[in-house]
């Protein structure tokens, strides 16, 4: 309905099955292939209409295939009530998945489930669409780099869509004629669009090093740098607009806090008293040790213990504005701090984090709340390292 606004003299301008231009369109690239493995995609609604989203030419290409896209909630009960095979896996870039071309033909899945989305919007689909979760995962080791130049990835060999499908089918089903056709219809859509002078995409090109809104107390002494997660009152997922809106508005504590210094010195965590640590499900999403719950603590516990641990000129930094919020709806001490979501990090240097933090071989953090301390304390070294890149080559 927008473009029609715009005048009908557009309509006959665009192709509605690929959604490029009439002069881009390659649809008469894309095979037809009769694949075998039945291929679900859930996609993140603000791909839906983007000109470049290869999952829409891999629905169309596939003759077993399935294309879910929604908000997340309505997402996560759609995948909740469908029937998956007993052999269904995901595909997903997990470092301890096995790798689909080292598997025996037995051991392929016969239905594979594909995350459509950003770094980013996939990271959001794991983390709310629970049963994404229980699924086993499976992963591809790619020998070169992926061909979409046309949109910012997260590393080199980070594929699209259309390649990770296509590539995880020739490693189950290699005789199934087509795939190799998919992959050229994607490249002839990137060399079209490379050679459109009229043009106003953005050139997949690498951002230059650093960040030009970094606080410059982060480059400071890193001992009064605290970084600070929290884990809050749950709410049901069919209800979690009104259960934010409430946790928003009210003084609800919180369930459970952990901290530490930027260099490391120092060390603090603390479990609150609470309902929730008797409900399973609330466990199982926080991850929290149940050895912990017998030393559970009442607010006014935690508020001593936080204010003995905080020094007078400590600055505080969080993942999100909400995790400050728990401090002040408890009355506990809240420093002067920053919010690391207000910071502009790119894809690139976000996926380039988490792979840093999956090669050093590192303790695994125990639960949720420990796992987020850890990537913000690695993307706080991240951004402040390229600030100070910056500062001295220019």
């Amino acid at each position: 309905h927008r473009i029609e606004s715009h005048g009908s003299h557009r309509l006959s301008h665009r192709c509605y099955h690929c959604f490029r231009p009439q002069r881009l369109c390659f649809c008469d690239a894309i095979p037809a292939i009769h694949n075998r493995t039945d291929v679900l995609i859930l996609q993140h609604r603000r791909e839906r209409f983007h000109p470049f989203n290869s999952a829409r030419i891999v629905h169309r290409a596939l003759r077993k295939s399935r294309l879910l896209v929604a908000h997340n909630e309505t997402l996560a009960l759609q995948f909740a009530a469908m029937d998956l095979s007993d052999r269904v896996g995901l595909l997903y870039p997990d470092p301890d998945a096995p790798v689909l071309t080292e598997l025996d033909d037995s051991d392929h899945p016969d239905q594979i489930v594909v995350i459509d989305g950003t770094w980013h919007h996939a990271k959001t689909l794991l983390r709310d669409v629970p049963r994404l979760n229980t699924l086993p995962k499976y992963r591809l080791a790619p020998s070169q780099p992926g061909r979409y130049q046309i949109r910012r990835e997260p590393n080199a060999f980070a594929l699209s869509t259309l390649e990770a499908t296509a590539s995880a089918l020739t490693s189950i089903e290699p005789d199934t004629a087509g795939l190799l056709e998919l992959t050229e219809a994607f490249e002839r859509m990137i060399a079209d669009q490379l050679g459109n002078k009229q043009s106003k995409w953005r050139r997949n090109a690498k951002r230059r090093r650093g960040s030009s809104n970094v606080p410059r107390v982060l480059s400071d002494d890193a001992s009064r740098i605290v970084l600070a997660c929290g884990e809050r009152q749950p709410g049901r997922l069919q209800d979690r607009k009104l259960a934010r809106a409430i946790v928003r508005h009210s003084q609800q504590p919180p369930v459970y806090w952990v901290a530490k210094r930027l260099d490391g010195s120092d060390h603090f965590e603390c479990l609150l008293e609470s309902e929730h640590c008797n409900d399973p499900t609330f466990r199982s999403h926080t991850k929290i040790d149940p050895a912990q719950m017998d030393a559970a603590v009442c607010v006014d516990t935690f508020r001593d213990r936080w204010r003995t641990f905080l020094r007078d000129d400590d600055h505080l930094v969080v993942d999100l504005q909400g995790t400050a919020q728990l401090l002040s709806n408890c009355d506990a001490v809240l420093p002067p701090f920053t919010n690391f979501k207000s910071i502009r990090m790119d894809e690139a240097q976000d996926g380039e984090v988490l792979m840093e933090d999956v090669a050093s071989g590192g303790e695994r953090p125990l639960n949720r709340a420990q796992s987020r301390l850890a990537a913000l304390s690695a993307k706080i070294k991240c951004v402040t390292r390229a600030s100070d890149f910056q500062t001295v080559s220019e």
